[in-house]
């Protein structure tokens, strides 16, 4: 079994107080063919990052290789330039305050030699707050492993789970080729390579836990040209919020146009039902501007469906701590995310 060459991809933004234990994470890999790549991106933090990498260099001079951008790029400029970066063949992705788990990159190599022209791995996840042996909630959307063979079934299935981008693992000749600014300053440049790579190539979906997700980050989008006006360092506010969605659907909509796919009321289907964390994002604003927030949502087509106004009427009645509460007690006793309308789930 030939292994592919793995190249894990770091767009670096500050949080260089996390940056070592995010690379002990993926140094200590038990699989030997991959390489970190670091993109750091003009942040106030450089210097720091500088050093931190540059130690690790000297221990594994073969295995870290860092670049630091002559200009800020802004989050879906740096994952691009990634990809020009990278050697491998295939990317995984890891946010840069996040952590990888134990054995990721050899359950991602076994999956890859199992499946034909796999374009996109879609990977399970779990999130913490500080301590990451204390997991507050799994990211499990299947409760074993599926095969997405490419065509608009999978992309409507693929799409809105690959929005949290550690784990994700993406071809990386397959990237290059379809490679454009079009939608910088949406920070969803992954989704729009999604939607074009599954329209030839496969993806496939591993139940097993590979990276852990860090909570309570503070965003620090905003500062690159083109992300400026859209989003506000340090807040999420309700338009940068709702510019994030749009974006999310504007994608949508230009990969239909251009394929003639009919991939966008099912995605927005999706979405809907599975809304509500676009709606907590924003629960904790006053209670007139968290309602303004809700009905511009639904007037991008949510409120179609019933899921999203049983989302919002819950935030609204019980407050968000309960409903936060109640649907990782609903993801624990199930052991992964319910399943909510006809999801394509693949060919087994």
């Amino acid at each position: 079994m030939v292994q592919p060459k793995i190249s894990v991809c770091i767009p670096s933004y500050n949080r260089a107080i996390v940056l070592r234990e995010l690379l002990d994470s993926i140094l200590t890999q038990d699989y030997d063919d991959f390489e970190v790549v670091i993109a750091e991106d003009c942040s106030p933090q450089r210097e720091e990052i500088r050093h931190i990498t540059s130690s690790y260099q000297l221990t594994y001079p073969d295995k870290i290789h860092y670049f630091e951008n002559s200009h800020n790029l802004g989050y879906d400029g740096n994952i691009r330039r990634l990809f020009e970066l990278a050697s491998g063949e295939f990317l995984f992705f890891m946010g840069n305050d996040d952590l990888m788990c134990e054995g990721a990159l050899s359950k991602v190599a076994a999956a890859l030699s199992r499946h034909p022209n796999i374009g996109v791995v879609l990977r399970s996840y779990a999130a913490f707050d500080e301590d990451p042996k204390k997991i507050t909630q799994t990211f499990r959307y299947f409760d074993k492993e599926l095969f997405f063979p490419a065509g608009a079934q999978t992309i409507s299935t693929v799409y809105r789970r690959s929005v949290v981008i550690p784990g994700l693992v993406i071809h990386r000749e397959a990237a290059l080729a379809i490679a454009t600014d079009r939608f910088d300053g949406i920070l969803l440049y992954q989704l729009y390579l999604v939607a074009e790579i599954l329209i030839e190539k496969n993806a496939v979906f591993l139940p097993e836990i590979t990276v852990l997700y860090r909570n309570g980050g503070i965003p620090d989008f905003g500062n690159s040209p083109s992300e400026r006006g859209k989003f506000t360092p340090k807040v999420q506010t309700p338009e940068s919020s709702l510019h994030f969605i749009r974006g999310m659907l504007d994608i949508v909509k230009y990969v239909e146009n251009k394929h003639d796919y009919s991939i966008f009321q099912p995605i927005l289907k999706d979405i809907a039902n599975y809304s509500y964390p676009l709606l907590s994002i924003q629960a904790r604003q006053p209670f007139f501007a968290f309602v303004r927030y809700g009905y511009s949502l639904a007037r991008m087509g949510f409120g179609r469906y019933f899921l999203f106004w049983c989302y919002f009427l819950a935030i609204l009645s019980l407050g968000v701590k309960r409903v936060d509460a109640l649907v990782a007690l609903i993801k624990k006793r199930l052991g992964r995310t319910p399943v909510l309308g006809n999801v394509y789930l693949g060919s087994g």
